[in-house]
């Protein structure tokens, strides 16, 4: 079992998740149940993956865990870009938030290659 919460790429997940709901906080109230939602999932999908895989005994359930990961940061990163294209939220902070989205992308794919086959 690893410590997740010492791991570079769970901590940015972690923060990406933070920002998450600062950003849905301006989004209006129709989107509550809707895209704000959304985001907030995957989201807090991120980090939460990786935690969960951490637990697992062997290194190829730990990559599946990973790759639910990333593929949470790709659904996240297309929740943001139609809630830029909507005019939702703060569009400062969704370009900061694609940036470290990109940057998490990054990180658990060189990690999942890492663990290898």
């Amino acid at each position: 079992m690893r410590n997740f919460k010492e791991l570079k790429v769970w901590r940015n997940g972690f923060d990406i998740a933070a920002m998450a709901f600062v950003l849905v906080e301006d989004f209006p109230q129709q989107e509550r149940f809707g895209l704000s939602s959304q985001i907030t999932r995957a989201a807090v999908s991120i980090p939460s993956n990786i935690a969960e895989g951490s637990s697992r005994s062997s290194e190829r359930e730990y990559k599946r865990f990973l790759e639910i990961s990333l593929g949470s940061g790709f659904e996240l990163e297309t929740h943001l870009l139609i809630a830029e294209k909507a005019g939702y939220g703060n569009k400062d902070m969704i370009i900061s938030l694609l940036h470290c989205i990109d940057e998490q992308q990054k990180m658990l794919m060189a990690f999942i290659k890492k663990l290898g086959n």
